[in-house]
């Protein structure tokens, strides 16, 4: 079972059915849809997974902010209806969008061949705009050939085209994602691809606010990253995932590659409220 994917409706390249059906097509179980601040594609891929036979469970990868690093929270199971979680979602999805126009505004500043117009035209209905299809922009008009290129270099968190966006501290979404039934693991927290990764003390700080997890079985992961994550799993009582983290053709990453127990995932429908269950076939 794979618990990390994302479709078109945040930074994908594949509708929440179709990325549902390369999940099929991939002998794929269990599938996690956990777009980037928004259930907005939770319906299509719920219609998609009873029509192909497939256990979808329903999440959301919170985008969140710790001391100007960026932290990713994922969120298994919470109630798409809960107020204070989809106001603070919302909020974060409001600020992507006019911070994208500002970098996009340095970057045509500096010779960088790309407009807001461009950017937009990447972006599927009703998703919102984020780094990603700044990269598809640049794709798509011939200046890369692939989004890992614009992501070493002009969208990196330090990039001098980096434009900060709004963001919740991770305790407060850990709180958030409790108070909406839903079950908080900490996404790819070791990776080396955004600095340094999270520390081993906001790791603490966030297990004693209701974490339950750590996705540690990841691509940007080595065998000093796992092995970390299994001592403070161990440490704190958390769970231990893995997963893809498949954006289709957006990322290197494949479906599968990295995976989860049955035993967790049965740990992660004990801890949750019950209020959006996983949808079976």
């Amino acid at each position: 079972m794979d618990l990390h994917a994302h479709s078109s409706v945040s930074d994908g390249t594949e509708s929440p059915s179709e990325l549902v059906g390369a999940a099929r097509a991939a002998g794929i179980d269990v599938l996690a849809i956990t777009d980037h601040d928004t259930v907005g594609g939770w319906d299509e891929a719920t219609d998609a997974a009873r029509r192909l036979g497939l256990t979808l469970v329903r999440g959301i990868e919170v985008s969140c902010t710790f001391e100007n690093q960026s932290v990713h929270l994922l969120a298994y199971l919470t109630d798409p209806e809960d107020p204070a979680l989809m106001r603070e979602l919302a909020k974060a999805r409001d600020s992507r969008a006019t911070r994208l126009a500002r970098m996009v505004e340095l970057m045509a500043a500096d010779g960088i061949p790309i407009t807001y117009d461009e950017v937009l035209a990447q972006v599927a209905p009703g998703a919102t705009p984020g780094r990603p299809h700044i990269a598809d922009a640049l794709i798509a008009n011939g200046t890369i050939t692939h989004r890992d290129q614009a992501f070493e270099s002009w969208l990196t968190d330090e990039s001098p085209y980096y434009v900060h966006h709004y963001s919740p501290d991770p305790a407060r979404a850990v709180e958030l994602v409790r108070g909406a039934g839903g079950v908080p693991v900490l996404a790819h927290p070791f990776t080396r691809t955004r600095g340094e990764g999270v520390s081993d003390e906001l790791v603490v700080e966030l297990a004693a606010a209701g974490l339950a997890g750590l996705e540690a079985y990841h691509r940007d992961h080595g065998p000093e990253e796992v092995a970390r994550a299994q001592a403070l799993a161990e440490r704190l009582d958390l769970l231990l995932t893995g997963s893809s983290d498949y954006h289709g053709t957006g990322k290197r990453n494949r479906l599968a590659e990295n995976t989860t127990t049955p035993e967790v995932l049965e740990a992660i429908e004990a801890a949750s409220s019950g209020v959006t269950a996983v949808v079976r076939p």
